[in-house]
């Protein structure tokens, strides 16, 4: 039997509940829900006064008070230069601390594995790099050993003392990824009773969270980007697999088990060797490994995908081919999932410069103008914000989401503990 899925962070700290996500609660036991509730509006507006956060959150001048009170003793927040109006007293803007909070995130990926330290703002401070023919469970366990004491070990005390947590960001069941991964079966198979969670929380102090990594980048792009402020959208991550996310009123939805917006499996049309209509799942036409095979084929070297994922240079024509390909397959995905939840927006992102990035955002617009979208609302199609470190920035982000966001289950479960 295959070991069980860990439950991930996001699982734990992003369920929804049928509550209005912007508004907070004036009852007593629910300070937590509050408090992550101001967090959020701050981080999402940079900056606010308390006469904005009450009248965003409906709650009380005097609640607001406590509760920056509270931020501002714990380090969260900080003060900022009283702005002065025409009327009345000068408005003192809350930011967020950049010192408040530190996360550590960790990405498995096909080709390397990568650790990377964000402060409370989300900015990436340190990262270390490391690649790999494939990944095994010795080498990544090794891996962290080294890189946790290389880069938390240079750290202030004070510094170390503010980690909230390490965040693995890693594909599910990766003993199912042959092809793909290009490993023996035997090295594969050790993935199969590697509780890859469990080992790395034995090797450190903090808390660990564990996720898919396209649905931990879909996590880092809902907090540190999402610059149109979507609440309700729909992620794809394109790097050696292709992957994704689903963004549901304001909160990642990761759904029971974790596999919601597992995108990669999800049916397209494709031609069949004999030309009949057949399909395939997305990730054998969308994922850079595709790109990778045809490289090789054409007698070049595909190491610079992985190698440099922001500059890949002259890459040739096989790179015009897949990304029309991968256009025309994300837009087929997108039509069929708009038909399921009425998304406002879909974001693409990925392990690839800028330029591709945009290439593929355009040509997937126009291929979703093609399909028949009769009774389905028009989505905007955009580009990610995070770019081609998102699944490790988002590794980080989980401890951020568990500990620091908008977390509605807290109300309930304060009403349990108050009821024993």
């Amino acid at each position: 039997m295959d070991a069980p899925k860990p439950q991930s962070a996001a699982a734990d700290a992003a369920r929804q509940q049928a509550v209005d996500p912007s508004r907070g609660t004036n009852q007593s036991g629910v300070r937590l829900y509050n408090e992550r509730l101001v967090l959020s509006l701050i981080r999402g507006h940079g900056s606010m006064a308390k006469v904005e956060i009450a009248r965003l959150t409906g709650l009380s001048a005097q609640t607001i008070s406590v509760i920056m009170r509270q931020l501002e003793s714990d380090d969260l927040v900080v003060k900022e230069a009283p702005q002065r109006g025409k009327i009345g007293q000068p408005s003192v803007p809350f930011s967020l601390n950049p010192n408040g909070a530190f996360f550590l995130g960790f990405k498995i990926g096909r080709r390397s594995s990568d650790l990377v330290l964000l402060d409370f703002l989300g900015r990436p401070l340190k990262s270390l790099h490391e690649p790999c023919r494939y990944p095994t469970p010795i080498g990544i366990v090794d891996f962290v050993k080294r890189s946790v004491a290389a880069l938390v070990g240079t750290l202030p005390r004070k510094v170390r003392a503010r980690i909230s947590g390490f965040g693995i960001a890693a594909p599910f069941d990766l003993w199912n990824w042959e092809e793909q991964i290009g490993a023996p079966r035997t090295v594969l198979d050790g993935w199969r009773h590697f509780d890859i969670r469990q080992e790395i929380a034995d090797l450190c102090d903090w808390p660990v969270y564990f996720c898919n990594d396209a649905t931990a980048a879909c996590g880092a792009e809902l907090v540190l980007g999402n610059p149109g402020h979507a609440l309700d959208f729909l992620y794809f991550f394109i790097g050696s697999f292709v992957g994704g996310g689903v963004v549901l009123n304001g909160n990642l939805y990761p759904g029971r088990r974790g596999n919601a917006g597992a995108l990669g499996s999800l049916p397209i049309p494709a031609n069949g060797t004999t030309g009949e209509t057949a399909s395939q799942q997305l990730i054998r036409s969308a994922s850079v490994y595709v790109l990778e095979k045809r490289m090789i084929a054409a007698g070049r070297d595909p190491g610079v995908l992985s190698r440099s994922p922001d500059d890949w240079g002259d890459v040739g024509p096989e790179l015009d081919q897949w990304i029309g390909e991968t256009a025309a397959s994300l837009a087929a995905a997108s039509v069929a999932a708009i038909s399921v939840i009425d998304f406002e927006a879909v974001i693409i992102d990925g392990a690839f410069p800028a330029e591709v990035r945009h290439r593929i955002v355009e040509e997937t617009a126009l291929a979703i103008e093609r399909f028949d979208r009769q009774g389905l609302s028009p989505v905007e199609v955009r580009e990610g914000t995070v770019g081609s470190g998102a699944r490790a920035i988002g590794g980080a982000c989980l401890p951020l989401l568990a500990n620091f966001s908008r977390d509605r289950e807290v109300l309930f479960k304060d009403a349990i503990r108050d009821e024993t």
